[in-house]
């Protein structure tokens, strides 16, 4: 059967499915019955899928270390008698050693959409994982400059599938009660790899030789071969297959999954395939152009997007990349002991995060509130800076508020973008849009890695914590966007999301939203559901989702 004829064969089935199954199908009861310990098997699925960003965290973590490590700088570095240590880097190769990942990322995961048509979700965290090996033994076998930055770009593009297919998988599979929860620990990961990255580099850069980075180097390995082997023990994801026309596979995997009777797993099942019959053709039939063509389509394009944009707005990856480079150049004592307690703080923030994100709102209580404290230390760094430039009290200044500005960053902003950015494209275009949202986002990040030399590096503009002006307004315009236009998505199941979206609510009216059955039109906030020309053809149960 064609797609179009699956699409056509699903689309015939929808008045019948809302006929017996007005509400959607698992309800509160049901989740209530199924707790945390009847869904471990999920969740270990996710857990290993949420390991990916453990090489991406890992890569910025020992990546900032080795540009202020003397055995590395002896190599791709220069004498420089006047900075802190004696030993510095050009602007030009500082850039390109920290961008080249996130340049490769990008591009990566500019090509999810077309990746996703014919590898699946496993398949391309294999992809990766191979990509990922053979770029860290060129970065580990080479002294030539060309040759790190050619591991660099490989080992982009490994990171790039990583965090865009890790990301679907885990949006797809996880129950909706546990999603946010799983995407959270999605960055507990990047965190934990990013703290790693930063104790190997503390104990290392007194290594004399090559062996200082060659060993941080090697701990790259580690996660790409025990994925690689765990992937083996799990099912793909059930969308996904369902989207390439292998129901029966598709209903098998959605059987290991989930704990539910075999009635509730056709429920489940079936809802899958109603969303993607209401959203038009199966994703064969889908295409780049898709994701603008439609107005609800484009809308949900661009705040997928946005969201994710708005960590590069934040100012982050300067100090993620960065902080042990930027703390040295700055005069700051210990500046690999004061970027290990960051990145431990950081994941402190996470953990916090984590144990909270099922119970909040992503909108208002923490992007907004995260990317407002990021905006205040940003600019206090700055002004601190100005006044008092390389005093001792300075730098304890500028190292507290990194601190409060990690834990607003962390805790705040990172992961609740992921988790909106991921919740919100259609289900068809999942890869294409979340490919797209995720691109630009490394993209905004590429473009911060590769200017910040510019501004912090002595042998340029040396604004060292003056960066810090620039990324206030920054972050107050992304502050603003978030409260005018990013809707509340928590606690829905993705089917319950494209309803919303389908309904044109405006953002502030997702948070109270009544749920139903789909049906042929559009549902209204009253629980009833219109056709084109707005005669109520469907009744269904109403499933009330209020968020906290």
């Amino acid at each position: 059967m064609s797609p179009k004829e699956t699409a056509s064969t699903m689309a015939a089935d929808v008045e019948h499915h809302v006929e017996h199954h007005p509400a959607v199908a698992i309800t509160a009861e049901v989740e209530a019955k199924y707790g945390l310990k009847s869904h471990l098997k999920c969740l270990a699925a996710c857990t290993l899928f949420s390991m990916c960003p453990f090489q991406y965290g890992l890569d910025f973590g020992l990546i900032g270390g080795l540009q202020a490590m003397k055995g590395f700088l002896e190599v791709f570095g220069h004498r420089a008698p006047d900075v802190p240590g004696g030993w510095n880097i050009s602007t030009g190769r500082q850039q390109l050693i920290s961008s080249l990942m996130t340049l490769g990322a990008f591009l990566s995961s500019s090509c999810a959409g077309p990746t996703a048509t014919f590898l699946s979700r496993r398949q391309t965290i294999w992809a990766a994982s191979l990509l990922c090996i053979v770029a860290n033994i060129i970065m580990m076998t080479t002294t030539s400059i060309g040759g790190l930055y050619a591991g660099r770009l490989l080992l982009g593009l490994a990171n790039g599938f990583y965090m865009t297919f890790s990301q679907l998988y885990i949006q797809e599979v996880a129950p909706a009660r546990y999603r946010g929860l799983m995407i959270s620990s999605f960055h507990v990961w990047t965190s934990v790899g990013s703290l790693i990255g930063n104790v190997v580099d503390n104990f290392t850069e007194k290594i004399a030789g090559r062996d200082s980075y060659l060993i941080p180097l090697g701990l790259i390995f580690i996660i790409p071969v025990l994925i690689s082997a765990g992937l083996f023990a799990i099912p793909e994801s059930p969308r996904w297959l369902v989207m390439q026309g292998k129901e029966e596979q598709a209903r098998k995997s959605l059987r290991w999954l989930r704990p539910y009777t075999d009635q509730k797993v056709e429920e489940e099942m079936k809802d899958i395939q109603l969303a993607l019959a209401a959203e038009g053709e199966v994703i064969k039939g889908a295409s780049v152009w898709d994701m603008f063509r439609d107005p609800v389509d484009r809308r949900r394009t661009v705040l997928s997007v946005c969201v994710l944009t708005v960590q590069g707005a934040s100012g982050a990856m300067y100090m993620i990349a960065y902080a042990t480079y930027f703390f040295k150049m700055a005069g700051i004592g210990k500046p690999f002991e004061s970027h290990v307690m960051l990145s431990a703080l950081g994941v402190l923030a996470i953990l916090v995060n984590s144990a909270m994100i099922t119970r909040f709102g992503r909108r208002r209580v923490f992007l907004m509130s995260g990317l407002s404290i990021c905006a205040i230390t940003q600019l206090l760094t700055a002004v601190v800076y100005t006044v008092h430039p390389r005093a001792k009290s300075t730098g304890q200044a500028v190292v507290g508020l990194a601190i409060v500005y990690i834990l607003g960053y962390n805790g705040m902003v990172a992961s609740y973008a992921w988790v909106s950015g991921g919740e919100l494209p259609s289900q068809r275009l999942r890869s294409y849009t979340f490919g797209l949202a995720t691109a630009i986002g490394f993209f905004a990040a590429w473009l911060t890695t590769f200017t910040a030399p510019y501004f912090i590096n002595p042998e340029s503009m040396n604004w060292g914590p003056r960066y810090g002006y620039i990324w206030t307004p920054s972050c107050i315009i992304s502050a603003l966007w978030v409260y005018l236009f990013l809707p509340e998505v928590k606690g829905p199941t993705l089917e319950e999301i494209d309803q919303m979206f389908e309904a044109r609510l405006p953002a502030r009216k997702f948070r109270k939203y009544v749920c139903v059955g789909r049906g042929s039109g559009v549902a209204n906030e009253s629980g009833s559901v219109n056709s084109e020309k707005g005669e109520e053809v469907v009744h269904a149960e109403e499933v009330k989702r209020v968020d906290s």
